[in-house]
């Protein structure tokens, strides 16, 4: 089994974790209870994380087969943009503002507002050979994938929007430029978590060099040099005030690996 070095306190967007050696997964062999990382931009590996692996650069292609659009579970959503854009593909241009891999995108099931990775899925191909969308289970920000996706098939069709790239940019621009993991929380039914972390009083808090944001409360940024353990207790009093104010309990969708810390 072929493995790599990772530091995760540069190879994860929010910038904290240890170094790890990580198992690389080649020819669909998935080494048995180890967890599965793709570009780590919604992760925070503390520092016990459980053994990892990633999928190698034979998982990294775009192509055109049987009139659908075929991408490797470690293709970056920027590469597939750029791919479309080349060939005058529509509905992946959100891609450019969803950081990460395929395979962590359709295991979340990622998107902008209506704009979702399952809206032109056809199926997904792991261990178990191919799986179509109809047989699986999914919803706002989660699925019921369990298991190591190594390539999907899109629907494809004509037409990139220039428009459309344009308006997804702005959809993001209010977003912090801080290091940080995305999203830190789910927003709840008919709710967003920004609002409800400004209105505890929580949006600036700064702990050691973490904060919930200036410019977006529901981001956890790293001003440099942060700490799990600052990150941890930020998340964990947020979740506490907003469940005592508001009777709600966020949820994480920070993916959180750590053998003491279970992803609330």
């Amino acid at each position: 089994m072929k493995t790599k070095i990772v530091d995760f306190s540069r190879f994860s967007s929010i910038r904290i974790g240890p170094v790890v050696e990580v198992a690389l997964i080649e020819d669909d062999i998935v080494p048995k209870a180890y967890t599965i990382v793709g570009s780590a931009n919604n992760l925070l590996v503390g520092p016990n994380p459980p053994p990892i692996m990633m999928l190698s650069k034979q998982y990294d292609f775009i192509r055109i087969e049987n009139n659908q659009l075929h991408i490797g579970a470690a293709t970056p959503g920027g590469r597939v943009v750029s791919f479309c854009k080349k060939n005058n593909i529509a509905h992946f241009e959100y891609f450019s503002k969803l950081p990460g891999t395929i395979g962590g995108m359709i295991k979340m099931n990622a998107g902008l507002k209506e704009f979702e990775i399952f809206n032109y899925l056809i199926a997904v191909r792991t261990q178990k050979g191919w799986i179509p969308k109809e047989q699986i289970q999914y919803g706002y920000r989660k699925t019921s994938i369990n298991e190591v996706v190594f390539e999907a098939s899109f629907e494809l069709h004509g037409g990139f929007s220039t428009e459309r790239l344009e308006m997804f940019a702005q959809m993001r621009s209010n977003q912090p430029n801080t290091p940080s993991a995305g999203s830190c929380f789910k927003n709840p039914p008919g709710d967003y978590a920004g609002r409800l972390i400004e209105a505890v009083g929580l949006k600036g808090l700064r702990r050691g060099n973490m904060a919930f944001s200036e410019v977006h409360a529901n981001f956890l940024v790293n001003y440099g040099g942060g700490t799990y353990e600052d990150a941890m207790s930020l998340i964990q009093e947020a979740q506490q005030k907003i469940m005592d104010t508001f009777a709600i309990a966020l949820q994480c969708e920070v993916v959180v690996l750590c053998d003491t810390f279970v992803t609330k």
